[in-house]
């Protein structure tokens, strides 16, 4: 189960610091787009999320989307913050991070990826050995594909929880 537990977790990614990820070593982030930055298919960027992204990329933070979205989502949403991006990631598999290192020239130790699901974004972090950051949703999705997987998301948590897991944010 250790595969699907995040090295760390906060409430949000604006609760993420300059401070703190240059502390934990990580130079890069790799960002889910959907209830990671914004609500899900919300091609709008709340305010504090395009804050926090201008105090990461002032402190010289690398930052790119990872999304297994299609570009046709992911490319105007990129374009809106500023940032790079590859689409059609196919987390958790590893493809997507391994084009992310070459892209932002960074070893995996440097690398932080943050979403908001376990058994894409966390998992593909630990395949890839980097490191993995779980955020919460920003807004739960309704439909029951999702609704399951939250649900197998909650229990994969209890477990980490049991074995020491705290959240840092």
């Amino acid at each position: 189960m250790k595969i699907f537990y995040p090295r760390f977790s906060f409430r949000r990614v604006t609760d993420l610091t300059v401070e703190w990820l240059k502390g934990q070593g990580i130079s890069a982030l790799l960002l889910d787009v959907d209830n990671t930055l914004t609500t899900h298919n919300n091609p709008e960027v709340p305010a504090e999320v395009l804050d926090w992204l201008h105090e990461m990329r002032a402190a010289g933070m690398k930052l790119l989307l990872l999304s297994n979205n299609h570009p046709a989502r992911v490319a105007p949403f990129a374009q809106k913050l500023g940032v790079g991006f590859i689409a059609d990631a196919a987390k958790p598999l590893g493809g997507g991070v391994k084009r992310s290192q070459k892209v932002l020239g960074e070893t995996p130790e440097g690398i932080a990826l943050v979403g908001d699901q376990i058994f894409t974004d966390v998992l593909c972090a630990n395949l890839a050995g980097i490191t993995s950051i779980l955020v919460e949703p920003m807004q739960l999705e309704s439909s029951w594909p999702f609704r399951l997987k939250r649900w197998a998301e909650q229990l994969a948590m209890r477990g980490y929880s049991r074995k020491g897991g705290a959240e840092h944010g």
